[in-house]
């Protein structure tokens, strides 16, 4: 049982007993057992983070169903090894040193020193955010609900948005806020920071600390924090003035909306594929060309240790950095005045070539199980459910049987990871110790 087995089949034993909990007549809002295979796409989308639905949450679970399914997102977006770990440290159990590898890995560390206080530190930011929303969205819930109510959406959506999942208890997930600043800011800030990584987050705190503290030390932030934000700003801004542009006179979308409404709907579309699967227009009536943007932003992802999927912002920069340095001549890959690995950069192609066959094989398995959807459709749903992102254009409970199994394995293939999945099936890689002649090429 090595550590990489120890996440994944964590993870498959905590989508079963979710299954199982959304099985049951009391998670139904008609209090008779649900169907074996829209309580494990349900408990699947959940655990993994992703929000895609093959029914109205909001009416077809009782509070009880709903409350299940915040505590495997709240569970899934922690991580499992995350979450585990907090519970031993509850009991106060001991952990060994296979416990220890295994939360490095699932934590992405370079090392198995502080991880215990990192996850502290993690259980503590989680809870800030997704306090600091629930006391937020409530005055404006409240517009609409009973006090109880609003209490209830609150934290259901707060939970939901900071753990990048996207489940919503309303019929039109968030259309009808559209117009909402208030919903439409604090939705996608808990995204946003959701989707930061929690490292990224808590180096922020100290240099904010020190800032007020008035410290005389200068702040040295992390490759990663760096790469992290300047990525992350980057792909919010282009993303927002590409989907404008091509929204900006659809009728079906931003057509109707006044201007200011219109850059606050890019904004947050621009957001949601960061990748969370809220959404304040109808996906099904975007142009084809917002529809690619937005499969781009999927597979990009957020930053590495946040609560998103996707190749990763790193990896992204990483890749491009790679573009350039070639292009230049150059047989280094810089980063902010910081020479980068090799074994990153071959991690990094690792993880873009698995990521892509990964979406090209569930694409055409979709194209083989439901023939009769449209490809971008079908390519969208696919990047959305191995980006554990969330948007659909409205294809998800239409899909055959064989079409939401293969969603399911595309779920959890995305949430676990690719190097991880085949560390598990193939066990740990191991350095060869042979060493053979160097010959060239031809590429390109």
């Amino acid at each position: 049982m090595t550590p990489a087995r120890t996440i994944c089949l964590g993870f498959l034993a905590l989508i079963a007993v979710g299954t199982l909990l959304l099985m049951l007549p009391l998670s139904t809002s008609d209090g008779t057992w649900s169907n074996p295979i829209t309580a494990l796409f349900t408990s699947t989308s959940a655990v993994c983070v992703t929000g895609l639905s093959v029914v109205d949450i909001g009416r077809f679970y009782s509070y009880w169903g709903q409350a299940f399914l915040v505590l495997l997102v709240q569970i899934g977006g922690l991580g499992y090894m995350t979450a585990t770990t907090f519970l031993l440290l509850l009991v106060g159990r001991r952990f060994s040193l296979r416990d220890k590898i295994a939360l490095q890995q699932s934590l992405d560390t370079p090392g198995m020193r502080g991880g215990l206080q990192l996850v502290q530190s993690i259980i503590a930011t989680t809870l800030l955010f997704e306090l600091t929303g629930v006391f937020a969205l409530i005055p404006v819930f409240a517009q609409r609900f009973s006090l109880g109510e609003s209490i209830w959406q609150a934290i259901f959506h707060s939970v939901n948005a900071f753990n990048n999942a996207g489940f919503s208890l309303f019929s039109d997930n968030l259309i009808g806020y559209v117009r909402s600043p208030a919903v439409n800011l604090i939705v996608s800030m808990l995204i946003i920071f959701g989707g930061l990584g929690y490292q990224v987050i808590l180096e922020g705190y100290l240099w904010l600390r020190s800032k007020l503290r008035r410290s005389p030390e200068r702040t040295v932030f992390s490759l990663n924090f760096k790469v992290g934000i300047s990525t992350t700003l980057f792909l919010l801004i282009v993303g927002t003035l590409a989907l404008l542009l091509t929204e900006f006179n659809n009728p079906g979308t931003f057509g109707p909306l006044p201007i200011a409404d219109k850059v606050m709907a890019a904004w947050f579309q621009a957001v949601v594929p960061r990748t969370a699967g809220f959404n304040t227009v109808d996906y099904g009536k975007m142009t084809a060309t917002s529809l690619f943007i937005t499969i781009g932003l999927m597979f990009i992802g957020t930053n590495p240790g946040g609560t998103g999927g996707g190749i990763k912002t790193t990896t992204f920069r990483l890749l491009l950095s790679c573009t350039q340095s070639s292009l230049q001549g150059e047989e280094e890959v810089d980063l902010y005045d910081r020479q980068v690995p090799n074994t990153l950069i071959l991690k990094a192609v690792g993880v873009t070539v698995g990521s892509l066959a990964t979406v090209i094989g569930s694409t055409a398995l979709l194209s083989l199980t439901d023939p009769g959807i449209e490809f971008i459709s079908l390519l969208l749903e696919a990047t959305s459910a191995f980006a554990t992102v969330g948007l659909s254009t409205g294809i998800t409970a239409g899909l055959s049987a064989s079409g939401k199994l293969v969603l399911i394995t595309t779920m959890y293939i995305g949430r676990v990871g690719i190097l991880l999945l085949m560390a598990a099936l193939l066990g740990e890689p191991k350095r060869s110790a042979i060493r053979y002649p160097e010959e060239t090429l031809l590429v390109g």
